[in-house]
């Protein structure tokens, strides 16, 4: 069981971003995912808003600089959307493309990929746009997916207007703000409007 507790400290609005990093860094890794994946949608919502403060992302913070292109970064994902539990757990995975590019390159690894697709997205930094750049500093963009290389062994490449993940990844963005060194908290934009629904990750490496 966690010995992090963030529903209490998310409770007090004396509670900054900065305490919250603190106790998520000095545990292990299951303990951040364990901390994280106990918060609702009221929880994950309080993370969100809390993070605002944050330092900005940076691609870096999704995949470290020193791995190749190409070269996958997972991230363990709990969404807050009205699925059952076992449909709420995902991983998203990260590489960088191999011509140069800021952006990353992504997928979604979730139980329901076999029957509703991978949900490619580009992820890329929101500087350009102010608007954007307030609701987190890296966009997970659906709108875009992959135009080159991906990591070896990834599922083909499918615009999310194809079949049923057009209903879950179409038209949409989620916008992303540090939480830790490790975890990170995006909220999910269909077109310029608020889900009103966000996710937890944790980087596992």
């Amino acid at each position: 069981m966690t010995t992090i507790d963030l529903t209490t400290l998310l409770s007090k609005e004396t509670t900054g971003i900065e305490e919250i990093a603190s106790a998520l860094d000095a545990g292990p890794h299951e303990e951040r995912v364990d901390a994280v994946f106990a918060l609702d949608r009221a929880g994950q919502r309080a993370l969100f808003n809390k993070a605002a403060s944050a330092a900005p992302l940076t691609l870096d913070d999704f995949v470290p600089a020193d791995r190749p292109p190409r070269n996958p970064v997972r991230h363990a994902g709990r969404n807050t959307l009205p699925f059952t539990a076992r449909h709420k757990l995902f991983k998203k995975v990260f590489c960088r493309p191999d011509d140069g590019t800021e952006r990353l390159f992504g997928y979604n690894d979730a139980p329901s990929r076999g029957w509703i697709g991978p949900g490619y997205f580009v992820a890329v930094p929101t500087a350009a746009n102010p608007e954007w750049g307030e609701r987190g500093a890296v966009v997970v963009d659906y709108f875009q997916v992959p135009d080159g290389n991906v990591a070896e062994g990834w599922p083909a490449v499918l615009p999310n207007t194809k079949g049923l993940q057009r209903f879950v990844y179409h038209r949409t963005r989620d916008f992303m703000r540090r939480v830790s060194r490790f975890v990170t908290i995006g909220a999910a934009f269909r077109g310029e409007k608020s889900l009103d629904h966000y996710f937890v990750l944790v980087r596992e490496a």
